[in-house]
């Protein structure tokens, strides 16, 4: 990445860090109508704080996230420390959180004219070490087809929250059709690499959510590198 100073080292991971026992007292089991407490917990706050540092240490990454009003910038669902023994969105929070994996990764998007509309874009910054590699130096093409799911899903989990979206029934991947335009290079543990992940509701059928999401990177993020066409499948309410 072009930068006009050398990149700050990433933030420590949740096992590597004052924050890897998250069994805290004011932590509760993560449900979709108590995911905020959860976010609010201290372990978590502290993790948000030092990641959103972490990018705005960045020049072009601090542009980009100070370049809206009132952008609601926060740590994705699926990053969040979860009490000892939750094993739900292992792989983003637990497998691939280390300092040499995805040390960093925060979302953002610009709020509805009204808290319960409908937020159709999100945007993230990932920050890509030596272990996500396929060849070396380059992602590996199942991690980048991986982001492109993991911020697609964070739209519903945002809607989910503000309570636009009526179901909090869960929603499935269908289909992730995908197209590698670059390589998604990686960076070191010292210095990761930063791609910036934009992902758009484009229709809603019924229980059918279609999306797509492009993975910028190079050259400060101007470069698209991947692009991804999505369905994603609500489940059925369960009747008694």
């Amino acid at each position: 990445m072009a930068s006009s100073k050398a990149s700050p080292s990433p933030p420590p991971s949740t096992t590597e860090s004052t924050q890897q026992n998250p069994q805290s007292e004011e932590m509760v089991t993560p449900t979709a109508s108590d995911i905020s407490s959860v976010l609010d917990s201290p372990a978590n706050k502290a993790q948000e704080a030092h990641h959103i540092a972490f990018f705005n240490s960045i020049p072009w990454c601090s542009s980009l996230l100070g370049s809206t009003p009132n952008l609601i910038i926060s740590q994705s669902v699926s990053r969040i420390i979860r009490p000892s023994g939750c094993e739900e969105d292992a792989l983003i929070s637990q497998t691939l959180n280390s300092p040499d994996a995805i040390p960093a990764y925060i979302t953002f998007y610009s709020p509805p004219p009204k808290p319960t509309d409908y937020v159709n874009e999100i945007k993230s910054l990932i920050a890509l070490g030596p272990k996500v590699n396929g060849w070396e130096g380059i992602c590996h093409g199942g991690i980048v087809m991986t982001l492109l799911d993991e911020v697609m899903g964070q739209i519903f989990a945002v809607n989910k929250d503000s309570g636009a979206m009526g179901s909090k029934m869960p929603l499935l991947t269908g289909y992730l059709n995908t197209a590698f335009k670059r390589p998604v290079r990686t960076g070191t543990k010292e210095k990761p690499a930063i791609v910036l992940v934009v992902a758009r509701m484009t229709k809603i059928e019924g229980r059918k959510h279609f999306c797509e999401g492009v993975v910028y990177g190079d050259e400060e993020g101007r470069n698209e590198l991947a692009r991804a066409e999505a369905l994603f499948v609500q489940l059925r309410e369960q009747k008694l």
